[in-house]
Protein backbone atom coordinates (compact mmCIF):
# COMPACT_ATOMS: atom_id res chain seq x y z
CA UNK A 1 0.00 0.00 0.00
CA UNK A 2 2.76 2.42 0.98
CA UNK A 3 4.75 1.42 -2.11
CA UNK A 4 1.80 2.21 -4.42
CA UNK A 5 1.28 5.58 -2.77
CA UNK A 6 4.96 6.49 -3.26
CA UNK A 7 4.81 5.44 -6.93
CA UNK A 8 1.77 7.63 -7.55
CA UNK A 9 3.42 10.59 -5.82
CA UNK A 10 6.67 10.22 -7.79
CA UNK A 11 4.67 9.77 -11.00
CA UNK A 12 2.91 13.06 -10.45
CA UNK A 13 6.22 14.83 -9.84
CA UNK A 14 7.80 13.67 -13.08
CA UNK A 15 4.69 13.50 -15.23
CA UNK A 16 4.89 15.66 -18.39
CA UNK A 17 3.16 19.02 -18.15
CA UNK A 18 -0.38 18.93 -19.52
CA UNK A 19 -0.42 19.92 -23.18
CA UNK A 20 -2.85 22.27 -24.77
CA UNK A 21 -3.77 25.94 -24.47
CA UNK A 22 -4.51 27.98 -21.41
CA UNK A 23 -8.25 28.45 -20.90
CA UNK A 24 -8.64 31.76 -19.14
CA UNK A 25 -11.94 32.58 -17.47
CA UNK A 26 -13.75 35.90 -17.43
CA UNK A 27 -12.50 36.75 -13.94
CA UNK A 28 -8.91 36.62 -15.28
CA UNK A 29 -9.17 38.15 -18.77
CA UNK A 30 -11.78 40.79 -17.86
CA UNK A 31 -13.73 40.86 -21.15
CA UNK A 32 -17.33 41.99 -20.69
CA UNK A 33 -19.53 40.14 -23.18
CA UNK A 34 -21.69 43.27 -23.49
CA UNK A 35 -18.76 45.01 -25.21
CA UNK A 36 -18.53 42.31 -27.88
CA UNK A 37 -20.26 42.88 -31.22
CA UNK A 38 -23.63 41.10 -31.21
CA UNK A 39 -23.13 40.33 -34.89
CA UNK A 40 -19.81 38.61 -34.20
CA UNK A 41 -21.52 36.60 -31.46
CA UNK A 42 -24.29 35.75 -33.93
CA UNK A 43 -21.77 34.39 -36.45
CA UNK A 44 -20.22 32.19 -33.76
CA UNK A 45 -23.65 30.92 -32.69
CA UNK A 46 -24.72 30.06 -36.24
CA UNK A 47 -21.47 28.18 -36.85
CA UNK A 48 -21.93 26.31 -33.58
CA UNK A 49 -25.53 25.39 -34.46
CA UNK A 50 -24.30 23.77 -37.68
CA UNK A 51 -21.62 21.71 -35.97
CA UNK A 52 -18.63 24.00 -36.48
CA UNK A 53 -16.41 25.90 -34.06
CA UNK A 54 -16.51 29.67 -33.96
CA UNK A 55 -14.33 32.10 -32.00
CA UNK A 56 -13.76 35.85 -31.96
CA UNK A 57 -10.09 36.26 -32.65
CA UNK A 58 -7.18 38.64 -33.05
CA UNK A 59 -7.21 42.39 -32.54
CA UNK A 60 -10.70 42.59 -31.04
CA UNK A 61 -9.74 40.19 -28.24
CA UNK A 62 -6.46 42.05 -27.71
CA UNK A 63 -8.18 45.45 -27.45
CA UNK A 64 -10.97 44.20 -25.18
CA UNK A 65 -8.44 42.79 -22.71
CA UNK A 66 -6.49 46.06 -22.45
CA UNK A 67 -9.66 48.17 -22.27
CA UNK A 68 -9.71 49.63 -25.78
CA UNK A 69 -12.74 49.72 -28.08
CA UNK A 70 -12.17 47.43 -31.08
CA UNK A 71 -12.64 48.93 -34.53
CA UNK A 72 -13.90 45.64 -35.94
CA UNK A 73 -14.47 42.01 -35.03
CA UNK A 74 -13.09 38.93 -36.78
CA UNK A 75 -14.18 35.32 -36.37
CA UNK A 76 -12.09 32.16 -36.87
CA UNK A 77 -13.64 28.75 -37.50
CA UNK A 78 -12.89 25.21 -38.67
CA UNK A 79 -15.46 25.62 -41.46
CA UNK A 80 -14.13 26.32 -44.95
CA UNK A 81 -15.21 29.41 -46.92
CA UNK A 82 -17.50 27.25 -49.07
CA UNK A 83 -19.13 25.85 -45.92
CA UNK A 84 -19.50 29.27 -44.28
CA UNK A 85 -21.12 31.18 -47.13
CA UNK A 86 -24.45 29.25 -47.35
CA UNK A 87 -25.08 29.72 -43.62
CA UNK A 88 -25.69 33.46 -43.91
CA UNK A 89 -28.06 35.50 -46.04
CA UNK A 90 -25.48 38.12 -46.93
CA UNK A 91 -22.02 36.60 -47.23
CA UNK A 92 -19.35 36.61 -49.92
CA UNK A 93 -15.98 34.93 -50.35
CA UNK A 94 -13.12 37.39 -50.96
CA UNK A 95 -9.36 37.25 -51.42
CA UNK A 96 -6.93 35.18 -53.42
CA UNK A 97 -3.75 35.10 -51.33
CA UNK A 98 -5.85 34.67 -48.17
CA UNK A 99 -9.39 33.51 -48.86
CA UNK A 100 -12.06 34.37 -46.31
CA UNK A 101 -15.75 35.27 -45.98
CA UNK A 102 -17.31 38.67 -45.33
CA UNK A 103 -20.59 38.26 -43.45
CA UNK A 104 -22.56 41.50 -43.79
CA UNK A 105 -24.93 42.89 -41.14
CA UNK A 106 -26.00 46.35 -42.30
CA UNK A 107 -22.99 48.62 -41.86
CA UNK A 108 -20.94 46.02 -39.99
CA UNK A 109 -18.86 43.34 -41.71
CA UNK A 110 -17.70 40.32 -39.73
CA UNK A 111 -14.58 38.93 -41.40
CA UNK A 112 -14.71 35.15 -40.99
CA UNK A 113 -11.62 33.06 -41.75
CA UNK A 114 -10.84 29.35 -41.66
CA UNK A 115 -8.12 28.04 -39.32
CA UNK A 116 -4.82 28.11 -41.25
CA UNK A 117 -1.89 25.74 -41.06
CA UNK A 118 1.64 27.15 -40.54
CA UNK A 119 3.82 27.88 -43.55
CA UNK A 120 5.34 24.83 -45.21
CA UNK A 121 7.95 24.19 -47.87
CA UNK A 122 5.18 23.48 -50.38
CA UNK A 123 3.58 26.92 -50.05
CA UNK A 124 4.09 29.35 -52.92
CA UNK A 125 6.56 32.12 -52.04
CA UNK A 126 8.54 34.76 -53.91
CA UNK A 127 12.35 34.84 -54.10
CA UNK A 128 12.50 36.67 -50.75
CA UNK A 129 10.36 34.12 -48.89
CA UNK A 130 7.10 36.15 -48.84
CA UNK A 131 4.08 33.84 -48.91
CA UNK A 132 2.00 34.44 -52.04
CA UNK A 133 -0.89 32.08 -51.22
CA UNK A 134 -2.07 31.13 -47.75
CA UNK A 135 -5.08 28.85 -48.14
CA UNK A 136 -3.81 25.71 -46.42
CA UNK A 137 -6.36 24.97 -43.71
CA UNK A 138 -5.56 23.39 -40.34
CA UNK A 139 -6.55 23.14 -36.69
CA UNK A 140 -7.02 25.90 -34.11
CA UNK A 141 -3.63 25.13 -32.59
CA UNK A 142 -1.98 25.38 -36.00
CA UNK A 143 -3.87 28.60 -36.67
CA UNK A 144 -2.54 30.09 -33.43
CA UNK A 145 1.01 29.07 -34.36
CA UNK A 146 0.89 30.83 -37.71
CA UNK A 147 -0.43 34.14 -36.34
CA UNK A 148 2.08 36.95 -36.13
CA UNK A 149 2.27 38.02 -32.46
CA UNK A 150 1.32 36.32 -29.23
CA UNK A 151 -1.18 39.05 -28.37
CA UNK A 152 -3.03 38.33 -31.63
CA UNK A 153 -3.19 34.55 -31.14
CA UNK A 154 -6.08 34.74 -28.66
CA UNK A 155 -9.50 33.14 -29.21
CA UNK A 156 -12.58 34.30 -27.32
CA UNK A 157 -15.46 31.84 -27.05
CA UNK A 158 -18.67 33.87 -26.53
CA UNK A 159 -20.49 30.69 -25.45
CA UNK A 160 -18.21 29.87 -22.49
CA UNK A 161 -16.69 33.40 -22.19
CA UNK A 162 -13.23 31.84 -22.07
CA UNK A 163 -10.08 33.10 -23.79
CA UNK A 164 -8.03 30.31 -25.34
CA UNK A 165 -4.33 31.19 -25.26
CA UNK A 166 -1.65 28.99 -26.91
CA UNK A 167 1.37 31.31 -26.63
CA UNK A 168 1.01 33.23 -23.35
CA UNK A 169 -0.42 36.18 -25.22
CA UNK A 170 -2.45 37.40 -22.25
CA UNK A 171 0.71 37.53 -20.12
CA UNK A 172 2.49 39.53 -22.85
CA UNK A 173 -0.48 41.88 -23.02
CA UNK A 174 -0.32 42.49 -19.29
CA UNK A 175 3.35 43.42 -19.74
CA UNK A 176 2.52 45.49 -22.86
CA UNK A 177 5.14 43.56 -24.80
CA UNK A 178 5.00 42.76 -28.52
CA UNK A 179 6.51 39.32 -29.15
CA UNK A 180 6.48 37.46 -32.44
CA UNK A 181 5.59 33.77 -32.63
CA UNK A 182 8.43 31.65 -33.96
CA UNK A 183 11.69 32.71 -35.60
CA UNK A 184 11.53 36.48 -36.30
CA UNK A 185 13.70 36.32 -39.42
CA UNK A 186 11.58 33.60 -40.99
CA UNK A 187 8.30 35.27 -40.01
CA UNK A 188 9.40 38.64 -41.43
CA UNK A 189 10.42 37.00 -44.69
CA UNK A 190 7.00 35.35 -44.92
CA UNK A 191 5.32 38.74 -44.54
CA UNK A 192 7.46 41.92 -44.20
CA UNK A 193 4.40 43.92 -43.12
CA UNK A 194 4.80 42.24 -39.72
CA UNK A 195 7.69 44.62 -39.04
CA UNK A 196 5.35 47.59 -39.45
CA UNK A 197 2.71 45.92 -37.32
CA UNK A 198 5.20 45.39 -34.50
CA UNK A 199 5.92 49.12 -34.43
CA UNK A 200 2.22 50.00 -34.54
CA UNK A 201 1.19 47.63 -31.74
CA UNK A 202 4.00 48.83 -29.47
CA UNK A 203 2.95 52.47 -29.99
CA UNK A 204 -0.76 51.74 -29.64
CA UNK A 205 -0.28 49.85 -26.36
CA UNK A 206 2.35 52.28 -25.08
CA UNK A 207 4.54 49.22 -24.74
CA UNK A 208 7.78 47.75 -26.02
CA UNK A 209 8.93 45.31 -28.67
CA UNK A 210 10.56 42.14 -27.37
CA UNK A 211 14.35 42.43 -28.05
CA UNK A 212 14.46 39.22 -30.11
CA UNK A 213 11.47 40.46 -32.13
CA UNK A 214 12.99 43.87 -32.79
CA UNK A 215 16.61 42.91 -33.44
CA UNK A 216 16.28 41.78 -37.12
CA UNK A 217 14.05 44.68 -38.22
CA UNK A 218 16.77 47.18 -39.14
CA UNK A 219 18.63 44.64 -41.29
CA UNK A 220 15.46 43.35 -42.99
CA UNK A 221 13.74 46.71 -43.57
CA UNK A 222 14.48 46.61 -47.31
CA UNK A 223 12.00 43.71 -47.68
CA UNK A 224 9.21 46.28 -47.36
CA UNK A 225 10.05 47.19 -50.98
CA UNK A 226 8.58 43.82 -52.07
CA UNK A 227 5.16 44.37 -50.49
CA UNK A 228 2.31 45.30 -52.89
CA UNK A 229 1.51 49.01 -52.80
CA UNK A 230 -2.14 48.39 -51.86
CA UNK A 231 -1.13 46.49 -48.71
CA UNK A 232 1.36 49.20 -47.79
CA UNK A 233 -1.34 51.84 -48.09
CA UNK A 234 -3.71 49.87 -45.85
CA UNK A 235 -0.99 49.33 -43.25
CA UNK A 236 0.15 52.95 -43.38
CA UNK A 237 -3.44 54.11 -42.86
CA UNK A 238 -3.80 51.86 -39.81
CA UNK A 239 -0.52 53.16 -38.46
CA UNK A 240 -1.48 56.81 -38.90
CA UNK A 241 -4.91 56.29 -37.29
CA UNK A 242 -3.85 54.17 -34.31
CA UNK A 243 -3.88 57.19 -31.96
CA UNK A 244 -0.06 57.33 -31.65
CA UNK A 245 0.94 58.25 -35.19
CA UNK A 246 3.94 60.49 -34.43
CA UNK A 247 5.46 57.88 -32.12
CA UNK A 248 5.03 55.34 -34.93
CA UNK A 249 6.73 57.54 -37.50
CA UNK A 250 9.68 58.22 -35.22
CA UNK A 251 10.06 54.50 -34.57
CA UNK A 252 9.81 53.76 -38.30
CA UNK A 253 12.66 56.17 -38.96
CA UNK A 254 14.72 54.72 -36.14
CA UNK A 255 14.35 51.21 -37.56
CA UNK A 256 14.82 52.28 -41.20
CA UNK A 257 11.29 51.28 -42.21
CA UNK A 258 10.00 54.60 -43.49
CA UNK A 259 11.58 54.54 -46.97
CA UNK A 260 9.18 51.96 -48.33
CA UNK A 261 6.17 53.87 -47.00
CA UNK A 262 6.72 57.56 -47.63
CA UNK A 263 9.93 58.10 -49.61
CA UNK A 264 9.59 61.85 -49.11
CA UNK A 265 9.11 61.68 -45.34
CA UNK A 266 12.71 62.52 -44.47
CA UNK A 267 12.69 65.40 -46.96
CA UNK A 268 9.41 66.69 -45.52
CA UNK A 269 10.64 66.59 -41.95
CA UNK A 270 13.90 68.32 -42.88
CA UNK A 271 12.12 71.31 -44.43
CA UNK A 272 12.07 74.47 -42.27
CA UNK A 273 8.96 74.04 -40.15
CA UNK A 274 8.20 70.72 -41.86
CA UNK A 275 8.40 68.55 -38.78
CA UNK A 276 6.34 71.05 -36.80
CA UNK A 277 3.61 70.95 -39.44
CA UNK A 278 3.54 67.14 -39.53
CA UNK A 279 3.51 66.98 -35.72
CA UNK A 280 0.54 69.36 -35.57
CA UNK A 281 -1.35 67.29 -38.15
CA UNK A 282 -0.71 64.00 -36.40
CA UNK A 283 -1.38 65.37 -32.91
CA UNK A 284 -4.82 66.53 -34.07
CA UNK A 285 -5.40 63.17 -35.75
CA UNK A 286 -4.41 61.31 -32.59
CA UNK A 287 -6.75 63.51 -30.53
CA UNK A 288 -9.67 62.68 -32.84
CA UNK A 289 -8.91 58.96 -32.70
CA UNK A 290 -8.72 58.94 -28.91
CA UNK A 291 -12.00 60.87 -28.75
CA UNK A 292 -13.66 58.21 -30.89
CA UNK A 293 -14.11 60.53 -33.87
CA UNK A 294 -13.61 59.58 -37.50
CA UNK A 295 -10.48 60.50 -39.43
CA UNK A 296 -10.43 61.32 -43.13
CA UNK A 297 -7.59 59.54 -44.98
CA UNK A 298 -7.72 62.31 -47.62
CA UNK A 299 -7.12 65.02 -45.02
CA UNK A 300 -4.40 63.00 -43.32
CA UNK A 301 -2.34 62.39 -46.44
CA UNK A 302 -2.98 65.94 -47.67
CA UNK A 303 -1.40 67.20 -44.46
CA UNK A 304 1.46 64.73 -44.56
CA UNK A 305 2.46 65.69 -48.11
CA UNK A 306 1.63 69.39 -47.97
CA UNK A 307 5.12 70.62 -47.14
CA UNK A 308 6.55 69.01 -50.25
CA UNK A 309 3.71 70.37 -52.41
CA UNK A 310 4.16 73.84 -50.92
CA UNK A 311 7.91 73.91 -51.60
CA UNK A 312 7.49 72.89 -55.23
CA UNK A 313 4.60 75.30 -55.66
CA UNK A 314 6.71 78.22 -54.47
CA UNK A 315 9.55 77.18 -56.78
CA UNK A 316 7.25 77.13 -59.81
CA UNK A 317 5.72 80.51 -58.93
CA UNK A 318 9.20 81.98 -58.54
CA UNK A 319 9.87 80.79 -62.09
CA UNK A 320 6.90 82.84 -63.33
CA UNK A 321 4.16 80.19 -63.39
CA UNK A 322 0.65 81.31 -62.44
CA UNK A 323 -0.82 80.33 -59.08
CA UNK A 324 -3.24 77.51 -59.94
CA UNK A 325 -1.21 75.90 -62.76
CA UNK A 326 1.84 75.94 -60.48
CA UNK A 327 -0.11 74.31 -57.67
CA UNK A 328 -1.48 71.69 -60.07
CA UNK A 329 2.00 70.81 -61.31
CA UNK A 330 3.36 70.62 -57.75
CA UNK A 331 0.51 68.37 -56.59
CA UNK A 332 0.85 66.07 -59.60
CA UNK A 333 4.59 65.60 -59.15
CA UNK A 334 4.31 64.78 -55.44
CA UNK A 335 1.39 62.39 -55.92
CA UNK A 336 3.13 60.63 -58.82
CA UNK A 337 6.18 59.96 -56.66
CA UNK A 338 4.11 58.71 -53.76
CA UNK A 339 1.85 56.39 -55.72
CA UNK A 340 4.87 54.51 -57.05
CA UNK A 341 5.24 52.94 -53.59
CA UNK A 342 2.07 53.85 -51.76
CA UNK A 343 -1.17 53.07 -53.60
CA UNK A 344 -3.17 56.12 -52.57
CA UNK A 345 -6.60 55.41 -53.97
CA UNK A 346 -7.85 57.76 -56.65
CA UNK A 347 -10.81 58.92 -54.56
CA UNK A 348 -8.40 59.98 -51.81
CA UNK A 349 -5.92 61.71 -54.13
CA UNK A 350 -8.82 63.57 -55.77
CA UNK A 351 -9.99 64.85 -52.38
CA UNK A 352 -6.42 65.81 -51.47
CA UNK A 353 -6.14 67.93 -54.59
CA UNK A 354 -9.43 69.69 -53.79
CA UNK A 355 -8.21 70.51 -50.28
CA UNK A 356 -4.93 71.87 -51.64
CA UNK A 357 -6.51 73.84 -54.50
CA UNK A 358 -8.89 75.70 -52.16
CA UNK A 359 -6.02 77.13 -50.09
CA UNK A 360 -5.19 80.07 -52.44
CA UNK A 361 -8.89 80.97 -52.57
CA UNK A 362 -8.94 81.61 -48.83
CA UNK A 363 -6.65 84.59 -49.41
CA UNK A 364 -9.48 86.76 -50.72
CA UNK A 365 -12.97 87.30 -49.33
CA UNK A 366 -15.29 88.36 -52.12
CA UNK A 367 -19.06 87.78 -52.03
CA UNK A 368 -19.63 85.58 -55.07
CA UNK A 369 -16.39 83.70 -54.51
CA UNK A 370 -17.33 82.92 -50.91
CA UNK A 371 -20.71 81.51 -51.88
CA UNK A 372 -19.10 79.31 -54.53
CA UNK A 373 -16.55 78.04 -52.03
CA UNK A 374 -19.22 77.14 -49.46
CA UNK A 375 -20.88 74.91 -52.04
CA UNK A 376 -17.71 72.86 -52.56
CA UNK A 377 -17.94 69.30 -51.09
CA UNK A 378 -14.52 69.63 -49.42
CA UNK A 379 -15.08 73.14 -48.05
CA UNK A 380 -15.13 72.03 -44.41
CA UNK A 381 -12.07 69.81 -44.83
CA UNK A 382 -10.25 72.68 -46.56
CA UNK A 383 -11.17 74.99 -43.63
CA UNK A 384 -9.77 72.47 -41.17
CA UNK A 385 -6.62 72.31 -43.26
CA UNK A 386 -6.43 76.11 -43.20
CA UNK A 387 -6.54 76.02 -39.39
CA UNK A 388 -3.60 73.64 -39.44
CA UNK A 389 -1.64 76.00 -41.67
CA UNK A 390 -2.50 78.93 -39.40
CA UNK A 391 -1.30 76.99 -36.34
CA UNK A 392 1.97 76.34 -38.17
CA UNK A 393 2.37 80.05 -38.93
CA UNK A 394 1.70 79.74 -42.67
CA UNK A 395 -1.52 81.76 -42.70
CA UNK A 396 -3.05 84.65 -40.78
CA UNK A 397 -4.83 83.15 -37.77
CA UNK A 398 -7.54 85.85 -37.61
CA UNK A 399 -8.55 85.30 -41.23
CA UNK A 400 -8.40 81.52 -40.76
CA UNK A 401 -10.73 81.80 -37.77
CA UNK A 402 -13.18 83.88 -39.85
CA UNK A 403 -13.39 81.07 -42.40
CA UNK A 404 -13.91 78.48 -39.67
CA UNK A 405 -16.66 80.58 -38.09
CA UNK A 406 -18.26 80.78 -41.52
CA UNK A 407 -18.06 77.00 -41.93
CA UNK A 408 -19.74 76.48 -38.53
CA UNK A 409 -22.46 79.13 -39.03
CA UNK A 410 -26.04 78.64 -40.22
CA UNK A 411 -27.27 80.13 -43.49
CA UNK A 412 -28.57 83.38 -41.94
CA UNK A 413 -25.36 84.01 -40.01
CA UNK A 414 -23.28 83.22 -43.09
CA UNK A 415 -25.19 85.79 -45.12
CA UNK A 416 -24.65 88.41 -42.39
CA UNK A 417 -20.91 87.62 -42.23
CA UNK A 418 -20.49 87.90 -45.99
CA UNK A 419 -22.49 91.14 -46.10
CA UNK A 420 -20.35 92.58 -43.32
CA UNK A 421 -17.18 91.75 -45.26
CA UNK A 422 -18.63 93.39 -48.38
CA UNK A 423 -19.00 96.69 -46.44
CA UNK A 424 -15.36 96.67 -45.34
CA UNK A 425 -12.68 98.60 -47.28
CA UNK A 426 -11.03 96.32 -49.84
CA UNK A 427 -7.81 96.14 -47.75
CA UNK A 428 -9.71 94.62 -44.83
CA UNK A 429 -11.92 92.28 -46.84
CA UNK A 430 -9.25 90.96 -49.22
CA UNK A 431 -5.81 89.62 -48.44
CA UNK A 432 -4.96 88.25 -45.07
CA UNK A 433 -1.25 87.78 -45.45
CA UNK A 434 -0.78 90.24 -48.23
CA UNK A 435 -2.63 88.64 -51.10
CA UNK A 436 -0.61 85.61 -52.16
CA UNK A 437 2.33 86.65 -50.01
CA UNK A 438 1.42 84.09 -47.37
CA UNK A 439 1.52 81.39 -50.04
CA UNK A 440 4.96 82.22 -51.30
CA UNK A 441 3.82 84.31 -54.27
CA UNK A 442 4.21 88.02 -54.90
CA UNK A 443 2.74 90.14 -52.16
CA UNK A 444 -0.17 92.46 -52.78
CA UNK A 445 0.06 94.33 -49.52
CA UNK A 446 -3.04 96.46 -49.87
CA UNK A 447 -5.18 93.77 -51.42
CA UNK A 448 -6.46 96.35 -53.96
CA UNK A 449 -6.63 95.71 -57.66
CA UNK A 450 -6.30 98.38 -60.35
CA UNK A 451 -9.11 98.58 -62.85
CA UNK A 452 -7.97 98.14 -66.43
CA UNK A 453 -8.93 100.96 -68.75
CA UNK A 454 -10.67 100.13 -72.02
CA UNK A 455 -8.21 99.98 -74.88
CA UNK A 456 -8.38 102.86 -77.35
CA UNK A 457 -8.45 102.22 -81.04
CA UNK A 458 -6.81 104.98 -83.07
CA UNK A 459 -9.26 104.50 -85.92
CA UNK A 460 -12.48 104.21 -83.92
CA UNK A 461 -11.95 106.65 -81.10
CA UNK A 462 -12.73 105.85 -77.45
CA UNK A 463 -13.81 102.32 -76.73
CA UNK A 464 -16.94 101.65 -74.72
CA UNK A 465 -17.17 98.83 -72.14
CA UNK A 466 -19.24 95.86 -73.25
Amino acid sequence: MITETIKKFVGRLFAPAPRGPLRIGRDKHGIDRRNVSRHAIKVCEVLRQHGYEGYIVGGAVRDLIVGLEPKDFDVATNATPEQIRPLFRRARIIGRRFQLVHVVFGQEIIETSTFRAPASEEQETDEHGRILRDNVFGSQEEDAKRRDFTMNALYYDPHTEEVIDYHNGVADLKKRQVRIIGDPVKRYREDPVRMLRAVRFAAKLNGTIDPATREPISTMAELIENVPASRLFDEMLKLLTCGHAMDCLRQLRADGLHNGLLPLLDVVLEQPGGEHFVELALERTDARVRAGKTVSPSFLFAALLWQQVDVRWKQLRAQGEHTIPALSQAADSVLDEQTEKLAIQRRFSSDMREIWFMQPRFERRMGKTIFRMIEQPRFRAACDFLQLRAAAGEFDSVLAQWWMDLANADDVTRADMIEEVARLPREAGDGGMGGMGGMGGPAASTGTRKRRRPRRSPSRGPATPE
